[in-house]
């Protein structure tokens, strides 16, 4: 397999209608998008399950090229998956490759997995940050885990846009499992405002919530809202 013939078949798949979409939601213009829906990106990736070192060769000049290699990444088993994310998390400029990683691998292998994390939550650049935020809700959203998730996301006061989002999107995700915990957690004084009202607001939107629970957390948005005012 070639770059040339990867190309090829990527380019066969385009929909100039989903790429002038998509390109959008990057919001990032120096991301070059062919336009490739996601369930034809899967079923390449699954086709090419076993080519993982001849891609991560090829250049990332298009983010179909670079999402590929996240998502047979996350097919490797966990000694394999380690290097290559590792490899693939410095190429992470943009929230959707970031958010493509999903490895089956990591939930027989979380407290091994925990040193990465925490490298990557300090390594201060957006999507790195983003990429361990995002790990920590699809694979660390459990009890024995939450004084590690609020310690990452209180990391995330002062953040930027895509990790406070990602923040945000964790503590919706907590509040969804282990409520009081998360609605503790919303009420400490030196969390963002921002992070706060994006973290009510994602969770309200959960069907996994009550109508109690809902009307809580909109009270306690208003309440730290009246303390702001002069």
């Amino acid at each position: 397999m070639t770059y040339d013939e990867v190309l090829s078949r990527l380019f066969s798949h385009a929909d100039e209608s989903y790429r002038a979409f998509h390109k959008r939601l990057l919001n990032n213009d120096a991301i070059r998008v062919i336009g490739v829906r996601m369930p034809v990106l899967r079923a390449l990736a699954r086709e090419w399950k076993g080519e993982f070192s001849v891609l991560a060769a090829f250049p990332d000049e298009y983010y179909e090229v670079t999402l590929l290699k996240c998502l047979i990444a996350d097919m490797l088993p966990y000694g394999s998956f380690v290097p290559a994310a590792d490899m693939l998390v410095e190429k992470l400029d943009n929230w959707a490759t970031c958010d493509s990683f999903r490895a089956p691998c990591l939930d027989g292998n979380r407290e091994a997995y925990l040193p990465y994390l925490e490298k990557y939550l300090s390594d201060g650049r957006e999507f790195v940050v983003r990429y361990a935020l995002v790990t920590l809700l699809k694979h660390y959203v459990r009890r024995e885990y939450l004084p590690l998730i609020f310690r990452s996301v209180r990391m995330c006061t002062d953040a930027q846009y895509y990790v406070c989002m990602g923040a945000a999107w964790l503590t919706a995700e907590v509040l969804a499992h282990f409520f009081e915990e998360g609605y503790s957690f919303l009420q400490e004084e030196g969390l963002s405002p921002r992070l706060r009202a994006l973290a009510v607001r994602k969770a309200r939107e959960s069907f996994r919530l009550t109508r109690e629970q809902k009307d809580r957390l909109s009270a306690l948005k208003q309440s730290f809202a009246a303390k702001s005012l002069p």
